[in-house]
């Protein structure tokens, strides 16, 4: 199932793991396993491709790599096929994200002998990367009847939505603002006028979407098996700059 109406669908080059997401999600419909199952599924496939990336076995941390963005995929789309959305799963699934990004640097940094700080650095950068690319998607998802299991705005505590408690969402959204609230206002505040864009064209969102997860989990998966690691950090930290062309687009040509 889509996020967007058909006649917005987009190529997203961040959601390859998409039809394998789908297929597993199919698997487990009808099954006891929900979708915050399939979230520690992922975080499990993620930290295997940290051991594996430690120990110098990138082939197979390449593979846990693009495994952890198919299983990814399979989150969502079993809660759409369960019809049971959660702001819970939605927090914890962007918690775990975070965390992982992270040690996946941290991993990359003991490998390259790249300096804590820039290894950092491209960590901020990642992440603003992948917030702007939520903050246009999400905008056009709430403004063409697409999913709505994200805001534009997280500062506000959402009630719970069936079949979760009110207490766990309140403890999820208040980890996910101190995670996540200073690369949201920052790049709101970059371009805070996004917000009353009715739609964005379909080749911005297929450009923008080499921010996604998926695409930079792909990236870092290619440089390992192609023997290009030392490439990952400056090339995360390169990638960055673009924010601002994205951003200059939009504005300029964007309405």
């Amino acid at each position: 199932m889509s996020k967007l109406p058909a006649q917005y669908r987009f190529i997203d080059l961040s959601d390859y793991g998409r039809p394998g997401g789908r297929w597993i999600a199919r698997m487990l419909q009808d099954t006891r396993f929900t979708p915050i199952h399939v979230t520690v599924l992922f975080i499990i496939s993620g930290l295997f491709a940290i051991g594996c990336i430690l120990h110098g076995d990138y082939v197979l941390a390449a593979l846990f790599l693009i495994l952890k963005s198919v299983i990814d995929a399979a989150d969502g789309e079993l809660a759409r096929l369960k019809k049971t959305p959660s702001y819970v799963g939605r927090y914890f699934d962007s918690i775990a994200d975070l965390i992982l990004n992270l040690l996946f640097l941290l991993a990359f940094m003991q490998i390259t002998g790249s300096t804590i700080i820039w290894t950092l650095v491209a960590f901020i950068g990642l992440q603003l990367q992948g917030t702007l690319y939520h903050y246009y998607y999400v905008i056009l998802r709430n403004n063409v009847n697409g999913d709505i299991t994200s805001r534009i705005s997280e500062e506000v505590q959402p009630i719970a939505l069936p079949g979760e408690k009110q207490s766990m969402v309140n403890l999820c959204h208040s980890i996910y603002n101190v995670l996540y609230g200073p690369f949201d206002q920052f790049i709101h505040w970059l371009d805070p006028e996004a917000v009353h864009t009715k739609s964005f064209p379909k080749w911005f969102m297929t450009s923008l979407s080499i921010y996604g997860l998926g695409f930079q989990l792909l990236l870092m998966a290619l440089l390992l098996v192609t023997g290009w690691q030392q490439a990952i950090i400056p090339g995360i930290l390169g990638m960055t700059l673009f924010i601002f062309v994205f951003i200059a687009i939009r504005r300029l040509f964007i309405k």
